[in-house]
């Protein structure tokens, strides 16, 4: 091979190189595009209240959050700073975390610092405190599988694992692990 052959090859293949490189940088820039398109909400709302209704007229529930974001095609909505009101008659509970995800099927996620405080007078369960709970809103349930502490006006029951039918207010921990009684 000759000198000009390998010079000729050179720069043809620094020319190839030279014409395809917009398109290489291009094509991986709109894969980028497509990731961040997907993880992109759809609608972002500061300081939210909301009030969301049943079909029949009554109130569901009510939501305060710094944040929302809602990422419509993933089916879901986050929170920062929630307080989830759910009205259910006179079974009417407050549920606060650090952050929540709200998805179509009315499921709710609370993580980080979760109360659930019972807005009852005179109920012998007042707080419930868990790092994660999951709420079925429809069916009015709670659930949990870390730990959880149930707090009353004279009780105190800490325990692992909680499934809770709010319409009821029967709580039945998965594991129980100590309870201490109050004198009144």
């Amino acid at each position: 091979m000759t000198v000009s052959r390998v010079v000729l090859l050179i720069v043809f293949i620094v020319t190839m190189y030279w014409l395809w490189s917009p398109y290489w940088d291009q094509s991986a820039q709109l894969n980028s595009e497509k990731d961040d398109a997907i993880a992109t909400p759809d609608y972002i709302a500061t300081n939210l209240k909301q009030t969301q209704y049943s079909e029949s007229g009554q109130r569901s529930y009510l939501v305060e959050a710094l944040k929302m974001e809602l990422y419509q095609q993933l089916g879901f909505s986050h929170f920062s700073s929630p307080t989830f009101t759910l009205f259910n008659g006179p079974q009417n509970w407050q549920l606060s975390a650090t952050e929540a995800t709200l998805y179509e099927n009315n499921i709710l996620i609370l993580e980080g610092a979760v109360k659930a405080f019972n807005l009852t007078e005179g109920a012998m369960i007042n707080q419930i405190n868990a790092e994660h709970i999951q709420v079925d809103i429809d069916k009015r349930t709670m659930r949990s599988d870390l730990p959880v502490e149930i707090l009353g006006p004279h009780l105190n029951i800490t325990g692992q694992g909680l499934n809770a039918d709010l319409n009821t207010d029967i709580i039945e921990l998965i594991n129980h692990t100590r309870t201490i009684y109050y004198d009144q």
